[in-house]
């Protein structure tokens, strides 16, 4: 079985609304990322250590399409050119995929998801998307949590986990680090 990991920034209060800003982003504090937090390149390294890793990119439809566009161009992100991507949605049409940016693929519910993750291969990072990323943590399918924490409290916007009553999931911290600009690098296995 290939493994699920979410990886992102949230904010101390487990906000992950708009950490980038930019168009359509409705959040107050839209772009909190890159605001007052002094920018430590060692405190992204996590995002260039998850190159090594990553096989396949899932995105939920907002996210996708917020983010193939930008990314397909972007040197930044030339290694995801080529990987193939996955897109969880109901109501993305087949033609309104970004040409140029690889093979991807739509999936049209979390069968479709436990069919792609019972599949040969390895990891498939979730990158935004949190809505999706809910949905399937709910359902038990994430197997890991990549989280660069930001001190900053927003008070609102999306949250990183549902408000379901579910059973409890219990979590086992594979690694964690901090940086000086107060950056917090926590990386936890779901434990099944």
């Amino acid at each position: 079985m290939r493994e699920l990991i979410y990886t992102g920034f949230i904010s101390l209060d487990g906000v992950m609304d708009s950490p980038g800003g930019g168009p359509g982003e409705e959040h107050r504090s839209g772009g909190w990322v890159f605001k007052d937090i002094e920018f430590l390149p060692e405190a992204f390294s996590l995002k260039g250590e998850e190159l090594e890793e990553t096989t396949a990119l899932m995105f939920g439809r907002r996210s996708y399409e917020a983010f193939a566009p930008v990314w397909r161009d972007s040197d930044d992100h030339a290694a995801y050119k080529q990987l193939p991507k996955y897109v969880v949605s109901t109501t993305l049409p087949d033609d309104a995929l970004v040409q140029g940016w690889g093979p991807t693929t739509i999936l049209r519910s979390t069968d479709e998801v436990v069919e792609l993750i019972k599949s040969e291969g390895g990891a498939i990072f979730i990158h935004g998307s949190g809505e999706l990323t809910r949905r399937l943590s709910d359902a038990g399918l994430i197997d890991r949590y990549h989280l660069l924490v930001f001190p900053v409290l927003l008070g609102a916007g999306k949250s990183l986990f549902s408000k379901a009553d579910k059973d409890k999931q219990v979590l086992s911290l594979r690694s964690s680090a901090a940086y000086p600009n107060g950056v917090v690098k926590l990386i936890y296995d779901v434990v099944r």
